[in-house]
């Protein structure tokens, strides 16, 4: 369905019983951070419509946070019902036509992709209701997130670019960091489209027109984030999602740029490309910690417009679950039926668990008939888009339900050989990942959990019963502060334990040890995690591992020998935060993304008075001894 503007779909969440209407102030500046933290990670989990901001504009925030949300935003009664739809798209396309009736019937289905591309009008949109010719950022209610961000950021910007020389549009999401009332940066990776049009201005020595969207229809923030092919227009996803074509308008001082009519804001400006680039960031970024400061292009303001009754949506980012979580779920289900129709038809199902924040921890099932196929869907899975960016994948068959985590690792540990069945590479990955050892380049890992054709099984191996000799490991190692031998009882061969590190190369001196000694037998998998870790709270060692975790670098794969010559194969994996002194890491390590003790006691004291029941604990509580230094990078004494 389509909405009328962002007003309509707060009506939709209120009738829903899905949002909850705050009037009373709550300060953008780290409070609405820490209301919305505790919220979206409770059994109260729902949409916030911040009445009171300081400014003429209410915030809208964790409007799909959900999966319900989620269906609500995008039309929908459950998020598989667009990947069927895709896919029986797909199916019709491509199905041989053998007469002219099979031809004519295409043409009602061809007529509805017509209907779904988008389009431009004369005139002024709503989204034009007010202009603002002397521009003023700080007249929007951008919030300020985590104490150590930069600044205040935009952070569901839908960013309209175009090529100039064949004026293809890209939409996209790139959070923008405030500098002052007329500037901001502009958060673009280099792989990005947007990134590549700036490239292009820059040769041209050309100011780049951008134009900004914020508000309307759902749909366009969602659209602004999917992995859509370069040069395909991000609006008729749209349109095909909302049953409606996007109708666009002129901006007021860039014309060459169309932005959605109904939109609540639109900021419009421009990017110099023979201008030097700045400082961006610190940020609490969406994989749980900040991402560090760079150089990015200066967007400079030149007008901003909105509707009467303008609403601003935001959405803050961090330690899984937040509302980032669900829209990258929608991704998962929607995306699905297009990699299995075009480039791997075996997988039958995906699945992207939130500890893994998105591309670090992908499942995937396939419907196997040979030998080597894992191997096969690894290679054009890490070829696919954004896919490229993958570093853990997980691959079992179709005998495993991906949405049952305990079932699956069961599965893929019983179907698992260390030595035989987990694959390396190296390539490209997302900037953000703190864990390589050179920036946007690092390692990649296959388990292939599948149910091994005779090809595939190695007679040189051997299974042992699995037994772990804690008391043995604590005393003889006091640098293990904790071992979770809890997954045993599960039948799923992994241990968690916690180190202290106190010299360098300490964990790979430690798993030799450990191995040599014969101290966890029969175990596949050693997640090692730093001693503030929690090695009961699986969830939050899955998150930090998938983080911390490089590889090429930080995996080791160690045999034991029986009389016979065989040998069985343990992997460990060192998930510890990486330093120069125990390391020779020689990048700068963000901290985890925690809220301030001053704002986690203002909100208590505000709490009874936010009509939000019951006093919810901040989550950064089991955090907050993690955090090393007082800046987004760990600085130690």
């Amino acid at each position: 369905m389509a909405y009328k503007n962002l007003q309509a779909f707060i009506e939709v969440l209120e009738k829903h019983h899905e949002l909850i209407r705050i009037k009373e102030y709550v300060n953008p500046h780290l409070e609405i951070t820490e209301v919305v933290d505790r919220i979206s990670k409770s059994s109260n989990n729902k949409a916030l419509l911040f009445e009171n901001t300081g400014t003429d504009f209410p915030i809208l925030i964790n409007s799909m946070g959900s999966e319900k949300r989620m269906c609500l935003a995008l039309g929908v009664a459950h998020l598989d019902d667009i990947m069927k739809e895709i896919e029986s798209l797909f199916k019709m396309l491509t199905k041989p036509k053998e007469n002219i009736l099979d031809k004519l019937s295409m043409l009602p289905k061809l007529s509805q992709f017509a209907s779904w591309m988008p389009k431009v009008v004369s005139g002024k949109g709503a989204c034009q209701e007010v202009i603002m010719m002397n521009p003023d950022l700080h007249k929007l209610p951008v919030m300020f997130c985590w104490p150590f961000d930069g600044g205040k950021f935009i952070t569901l910007p839908v960013i309209h670019t175009k090529d100039p020389h064949n004026g293809i549009r890209n939409v996209g999401m790139y959070r923008m960091q405030i500098y002052d009332e007329k500037t901001t940066g502009m958060h673009w990776h280099k792989h990005k489209v947007s990134a590549k049009h700036f490239n292009e201005y820059k040769k041209l020595g050309k100011r780049m027109p951008v134009a900004v969207a914020l508000g309307g229809d759902p749909v366009y923030t969602y659209a602004a984030t999917a992995p859509l092919p370069e040069n395909v227009d991000e609006y008729m996803l749209a349109g095909f999602l909302r049953k409606k074509k996007v109708t666009l308008v002129r901006c007021i001082t860039q014309p060459e740029i169309e932005v959605p009519e109904d939109a609540d804001f639109i900021i419009e400006g421009y990017i110099d490309p023979t201008e030097d680039l700045r400082i961006e960031g610190p940020f609490g970024d969406h994989t749980g910690f900040y991402s560090l400061p760079d150089l990015y292009p200066i967007f400079h303001v030149t007008c901003i417009t909105h509707r009467t009754h303008a609403v601003y949506p935001s959405t803050i980012v961090g330690i899984p679950p937040q509302e980032d979580a669900w829209i990258g779920k929608a991704t998962e289900r929607i995306f699905l039926a297009p990699i299995k129709m075009t480039m791997v038809p075996e997988i039958l199902d995906m699945n992207m668990p939130v500890e893994g924040v998105f591309h670090n921890l992908v499942l995937t099932k396939i419907e196997k008939s040979f030998a080597g196929q894992a191997q096969k869907v690894m290679n054009a899975m890490w070829g696919a888009g954004q896919m490229m960016f993958n570093k853990i994948l997980v691959i079992t068959d179709e005998s495993a339900d991906l949405n049952q985590y305990e079932a699956v690792a069961k599965h893929v540990f019983k179907h698992l050989n260390a030595a035989t069945d987990i694959y390396f590479s190296q390539g490209p990955m997302d900037v953000l990942d703190h864990s390589c050892t050179k920036m946007g380049f690092g390692g990649k890992m296959c388990i292939d959990g599948t149910i091994k054709h005779e090809e595939e099984i190695s007679e040189e191996t051997y299974q042992e019963e699995m037994h772990v000799s804690v008391a043995a490991i604590q005393s003889k190692y006091p640098e293990v502060k904790g071992i979770n031998t809890a997954l045993l009882a599960k039948d799923i061969a992994c241990v968690i334990i916690s180190v202290q590190k106190q010299q360098t190369h300490h964990v790979q001196k430690l798993t030799e040890a450990l191995h040599a000694d014969q101290l966890m037998k029969g175990i596949k998998m050693v997640l090692i995690v730093d001693a503030s870790s929690d090695v009961n709270d699986i969830s939050s060692c899955l998150w930090r591992v998938c983080n911390n975790f490089d590889p090429k670098r930080d995996a080791k794969v160690l045999k034991t020998f029986n009389q016979t010559h065989q040998s069985f194969a343990t992997i460990y994996i060192d998930g510890t935060r990486k330093t120069k002194q125990h390391d020779l890491f020689q990048r700068d390590w963000p901290n985890a993304i925690v809220s301030d003790k001053a704002t986690i006691l203002a909100i208590d004291k505000k709490w009874a008075s936010l009509g939000l029941g019951t006093l919810i604990d901040s989550p950064s509580l089991k955090y907050q001894d993690t955090v090393i230094g007082e800046s987004a990078e760990v600085r130690e004494s």
